[in-house]
């Protein structure tokens, strides 16, 4: 069975780098928060596929939903499949986020974590048609769960941010590189999360 966390629950780790990330709380207040949430759970063409971690293939304990501009590919997906179109809500939060950040996304992976079961493993983001050291922003919406990072050559140093309802955590240029991050199982009751990845493939 995965590794359940391990993490404080009451809070951010403290130290974290904030050379690699960067967390803001309530990005969007409660009532668009939740109103953002239920249409996500609803409306969007959820499917649960394998994918392909440290090249193993693996069924996601999770179901995902992959969007973008017309010219890109889903590069996580076995059979190389167009994205959904963006929707109003997906260019509405791609707006919000992209003056934070100072880039221009032209993709995004919606993750359903349906309960405490639904997690996602140890892994890095380091496909080549991201780049090299590239950034990522993610929208949470939903139940509060840890993202816990470590360090790839030193698994002693770890960090967890609580993702908490309408929050945005920003990964900055090398921690793809150098760290691994995570979403574990719970041992807890956990309730419904719906999590954004915005993400520039070239």
């Amino acid at each position: 069975m995965e590794q359940l966390c391990f993490f404080p629950e009451e809070g951010q780790s403290k130290g974290l780098p904030k050379e690699l990330l960067e967390y803001m709380p309530a990005l969007f207040d409660e009532e668009q928060s939740n109103s953002l949430l239920s249409k996500f759970i609803a409306a969007t063409p959820w499917q649960q596929r394998i994918q392909k971690i440290y090249d193993k293939e693996v069924i996601t304990p999770r179901l995902t939903a992959w969007y973008g501009d017309p010219e890109v590919y889903d590069y996580a997906s076995l059979t190389q499949t167009k994205p959904n179109l963006w929707t109003p809500e997906l260019l509405m939060i791609k707006a919000k986020i992209e003056p934070l950040v100072g880039i221009k996304f032209n993709s995004v992976l919606l993750n359903y974590y349906r309960d405490s079961n639904d997690s996602v493993a140890w892994h890095s983001d380091r496909e080549s048609v991201l780049g090299n050291n590239p950034v990522i922003a993610s929208v949470s919406f939903g139940q509060v769960r840890s993202f816990d990072i470590r360090n790839k050559a030193n698994h002693g140093e770890k960090y967890s941010v609580r993702l908490e309802h309408g929050s945005f955590l920003l990964m900055k240029a090398g921690l793809q590189e150098h760290w691994e991050h995570r979403i574990a199982k719970s041992i807890k009751p956990m309730k419904a999360r719906v999590n954004l990845t915005f993400r520039t493939v070239i």
